[in-house]
């Protein structure tokens, strides 16, 4: 152990799966390279990026986010999903787990993080909690962790709404890069 530092507990899988989930509205899937557009789409519009870089992404950015997105599922066995509408197959945003490495304070590093960022046609309508749900229930049941953390921007209300219906409380303030960060925590439930 260097510097007392506790080593990572990475989540693990206890089953695999993940490959599609359905709510009532939307339909969860991975990702490919055929979402490339949409998702870089998605990540360049000032208002999507507001509370969570400040900075919209360029194409080489979103491209990079996608192949980590993939990397995920392809390492750990989690990952994040493409969110679309149920009916139409209209593209909506993306919500799923990750492992981030983040060089923060303080380190979540030994757990899940749960990310959701959805279009702005499609805020305001419950979606972001509905999918949410549908990705903690799958966690519950697969990964070993204990518990999810979320970051959330103290001043993104919505989000921290979401959170706070799926179960996260505030475990305490951080920073990330230099700004404020909200860190929330959701225990799993006793099976």
């Amino acid at each position: 152990m260097k510097g007392g530092r506790k080593p990572a507990l990475s989540a693990r899988v206890a089953e695999p799966g993940g490959s599609e989930l359905l709510t009532d509205r939307t339909r969860m899937r991975r990702h490919t390279v055929a979402d490339f557009e949409q998702s870089a789409e998605l990540w360049s519009d000032p208002e999507v990026v507001r509370y969570i870089s400040g900075k919209p992404s360029t194409r080489a950015e979103s491209w990079s986010r996608l192949l980590r997105y993939i990397g995920h599922w392809q390492a750990l066995s989690y990952g994040y999903w493409v969110v679309e509408d149920r009916l139409t197959g209209q593209f909506l945003g993306e919500v799923g787990l990750a492992d981030y490495k983040r060089d923060m304070t303080p380190s979540i590093e030994q757990w899940p993080e749960i990310g959701w960022v959805l279009a702005p046609h499609a805020q305001g309508r419950g979606l972001a909690t509905e999918a949410v749900a549908a990705a903690l229930a799958w966690s519950d049941r697969t990964l070993t962790a204990d518990r999810t953390m979320c970051l959330v921007d103290p001043d993104h209300a919505p989000s921290i709404g979401v959170a706070a219906k799926n179960g996260f409380v505030e475990r305490c303030s951080g920073e990330l890069g230099g700004s404020p960060v909200l860190i929330m925590e959701r225990l799993k439930p006793a099976t």
